[in-house]
C-alpha cells in the first residue's frame, strides 16, 4: 500500500504539450505511472506520448475516469489550473510551478473550501517535488532513480532534501514507501499535519522522516499532531539554523516572523513532544537508521 499514489491510479498530465511537462511525463510514463492522457487548451484531439490530449480536465476526467493530475503549467496560469482540476472531481492533484503570487493562492484556497469533505480535492504544493511511491509510481520532477521501495515515508517543505533523505537512507539500505514534497511557499495544499495523518494510517509505513524549515506554523502544528496521535516514530531535520531572523531564505515560506518560527524554536517544539531530530542535513539517513534500530530492539 502507498499513499497518494501507486501504478493503479489514473494520472491526467496538465500542459503536457510543454517541453517541460512532455519531458517528465515521459519519465512518469518509464517509472509505472498510469499516465491516461494530457490536457492542453487547444490542443485536445492531438495525441502526445501515445496518450490523448484534451482542452479540459473535465472532459479528460469523463473520458479516462483519471483520478489524479500532476501541473507542469506556468505560474500566471497555475491558479486556474488547480482551480479547473478542482472542479473536475480530480481527487490528488501535484503542482511544481514555483512564484505562483501568494494572492493567486490564497484565491485557490477560497474557492476549494466549496467542496464537500468527499469531493475535496487534496493539494499538493505548489513549488514542491510532487509525490513518489517508488517502483509504483510519481507525479512531480523528483528523480525516481534515487529511491529505493521501502517501510519509511518522507514529507518535506524543500525538495532537494527529501531527495538527500532518499539517497542517505539508500546508501544505509533504508527504502522509502512514499516520499511527498509539500513545497515551501507559505500558502499551500496538504501541511505535514495531513500527510503524517495519511503516513499513521498506512499499514506499510514503520516511520516518517520530515523536513522542515523556518518561518511558518506548520512544524508546530505537525509537533502538536505526532504527540496527539501519531504512534509511529517521526525523524526530523530543520534547515536553516543559521538563518538571520527577518531574512528570506530560499523559499518565499522561509521567513521568521513570529515566536516559534526560527530553526531553533521548531527544533525544541519537536524534541519536547518526542521527535528526534538531526542536527545537520548529513546525518538524516543515519538519524532515521538508529531509531528503526531501535524501535526493533524495543
Amino acid at each position: 500500500m502507498a499513499i497518494l499514489i501507486d501504478e493503479t491510479t489514473p494520472v491526467l498530465v496538465q500542459g503536457i504539450s510543454g517541453r517541460i511537462g512532455q519531458f517528465h511525463a515521459a519519465e512518469m510514463i518509464e517509472h509505472n505511472t498510469n499516465v491516461v492522457a494530457g490536457v492542453t487548451p487547444g490542443k485536445g484531439g492531438s495525441r502526445i506520448l501515445d496518450r490523448p490530449v484534451f482542452n479540459t480536465v473535465r472532459e479528460a476526467v469523463e473520458a479516462t475516469g483519471a483520478q489524479a493530475s500532476v501541473m507542469f503549467v506556468p505560474p500566471p496560469f497555475a491558479a486556474d489550473a488547480m482551480m479547473e482540476a478542482a472542479d473536475a472531481g480530480i481527487q490528488t492533484a501535484v503542482c511544481v510551478a514555483d512564484g505562483i503570487p501568494a494572492q493567486d493562492m490564497m484565491r485557490v484556497k477560497r474557492f476549494l473550501r466549496r467542496y464537500p469533505r468527499h469531493r475535496k480535492i487534496r493539494l499538493i504544493g505548489p513549488n514542491c517535488a510532487g509525490v513518489i511511491s517508488p517502483g509504483r509510481g510519481f507525479m512531480g520532477i523528483m528523480p525516481p532513480h534515487i529511491y529505493t521501495p521501502g517501510r519509511v515515508g518522507i514529507v518535506g517543505r524543500s525538495g532537494t532534501l527529501g531527495y538527500e533523505a532518499a539517497s542517505q537512507m539508500k546508501a544505509l539500505g533504508i527504502g522509502v514507501s512514499t516520499s511527498v514534497g509539500i513545497g515551501g511557499d507559505p500558502i499551500n495544499g496538504a501541511s505535514f499535519r495531513d500527510i503524517l495523518e495519511l503516513f499513521e494510517a498506512d499499514p506499510d509505513t514503520d516511520a516518517v522522516m520530515m523536513i522542515g524549515e523556518i518561518g511558518g506554523p506548520q512544524e508546530a502544528e505537525a509537533a502538536a499532531f505526532v504527540r496527539d496521535h501519531m504512534s509511529k516514530p517521526v525523524v526530523a531535520y530543520v534547515a536553516g539554523l543559521s538563518a538571520p531572523k527577518g531574512r528570506q531564505m530560499g523559499h518565499a515560506g522561509a521567513i521568521i516572523s513570529a515566536f516559534g518560527e526560527s530553526a531553533q524554536e521548531k527544533v525544541e517544539m519537536l524534541n519536547a513532544v518526542g521527535i528526534t531530530v538531526a542536527p545537520n542535513p548529513s546525518v538524516m539517513g543515519s538519524t532515521v537508521a538508529e531509531v528503526l534500530q531501535g524501535r526493533h530492539a524495543a
